[in-house]
């Protein structure tokens, strides 16, 4: 039996918005390409997740991989955040992702239409002081990116690492990071690491 690789709450209307929950951008509509398994973070998670770093993201460096709608970094923009790179393989959703920053004039991001392996083996301009990893589920995605990020050196220390992931993973994340915050939600698993 094929495994569902589609993440929860996936995006079927081609009339879906993202809305941003807080900020400078708080409650503005942005429109969601239909690409297949492709959904934002909820917004009572995003919600959670931003209250975890509240006192982090003024300022912050950001990376949003795997990026899809782009949630999770517009939301750091809007809160706040110095810069942000989004990372997808996904054309629409890129090509979408750059329209959507063009009309909030948001001047501090990058939108990289390509893998989230080929641009972390690249290395960075400035480490990074947040990432945020979302990945298609059942992949095994996070156990060839996990790596990357510190032999690169994408991560500045003390760096804050967000993971979504399914809740049956068994991939031991602690041994790479201190665990700060943890809660799920349905099939999602979502936490936030600290780099040691």
């Amino acid at each position: 039996m094929k495994k569902n690789t589609r993440k929860p709450n996936a995006v079927t209307n081609k009339n879906a918005k993202l809305r941003i929950i807080g900020g400078e951008w708080r409650s503005r509509q942005l429109p969601i390409p239909e690409v297949e398994g492709l959904r934002p973070t909820p917004d009572r998670v995003r919600e959670t997740v931003f209250n975890w770093l509240n006192f982090d993201i003024a300022g912050a460096h950001c990376a949003d991989v795997f990026c899809g709608t782009g949630a999770l970094g517009l939301e750091a923009l809007s809160r706040g955040a110095a810069s942000c790179i989004f990372v997808d393989a996904n054309r629409a959703a890129a090509q979408q992702l750059k329209s959507n920053l063009n009309t909030l004039n948001a001047t501090n991001a990058e939108v990289h239409f390509t893998s989230a392996l080929t641009y972390l083996d690249q290395g960075p301009k400035r480490p990074l002081d947040i990432v945020f990893l979302d990945p298609p589920f059942r992949k095994g995605w996070l156990e060839k990116i996990l790596p990357l990020l510190e032999e690169k050196g994408w991560l500045a220390p003390q760096a804050l690492i967000y993971i979504e992931r399914e809740s049956e993973s068994s991939f031991d994340f602690s041994s790479h990071w201190e665990l700060i915050k943890e809660k799920s939600a349905g099939q999602l698993t979502y936490s936030l690491y600290k780099r040691d």
